[in-house]
């Protein structure tokens, strides 16, 4: 009885610690606020709050999505949401299993992605549209794939870039 006891203050007390702290989602840097947690949209107003420079790292559709205007992914984020790791975002159209096998993937239709984050990771399902590219760092994951064209803005965010997944439209660099 005494074990159990124990065993239910020990959880409490993790409980309260892991839900302790700032009330906040993340930190302050330079006017931005930082959001440590991905970011589930559910539907395109949420996929466009979480692609914009006040949203997270990592953007993660629930279902296949379709946007009437263009999706335009902006802001300057970290991997995890953590400061000291490199910039990184990360499109994760897809579920995965407890083991990181993708389980379902997911299409995002859409005019045109515009990506302006820096390091962007496009990874599983389909983005039905055109990729506009003017960052460096752009990844079309092996695992995802692009129906129409990937245009980059200049050579440089070309040469920066990494399209391991399938584009079934032109590249090119205006």
């Amino acid at each position: 009885m005494k074990f159990k006891l124990f065993l239910a203050m020990i959880l409490t007390v993790g409980l309260l610690a892991a839900c302790g702290g700032s009330d906040d989602n993340g930190t302050e840097e330079e006017g931005t606020d930082v959001v440590t947690a991905a970011s589930f949209a559910a539907d395109a107003e949420g996929l466009h709050a979480a692609a914009s420079e006040n949203g997270t790292w990592i953007i993660i559709p629930e279902s296949d999505l379709t946007l009437s205007e263009d999706l335009v992914v902006t802001g300057t984020f970290h991997n995890s949401g953590d400061e000291s790791e490199d910039v990184y975002r990360k499109i994760a159209a897809y579920t995965q299993d407890d083991d990181r096998n993708i389980v379902d993937q997911w299409v995002i239709t859409v005019p045109q992605l515009v990506v302006q984050s820096e390091n962007l990771n496009f990874q599983g399902g389909t983005l039905d549209g055109d990729v506009y590219v003017e960052a460096d760092g752009f990844l079309l994951h092996a695992t995802a794939t692009v129906t129409g064209d990937v245009i980059f803005a200049s050579e440089e965010f070309e040469a920066s870039a990494s399209l391991e997944g399938t584009v079934e439209g032109e590249t090119s660099v205006e």
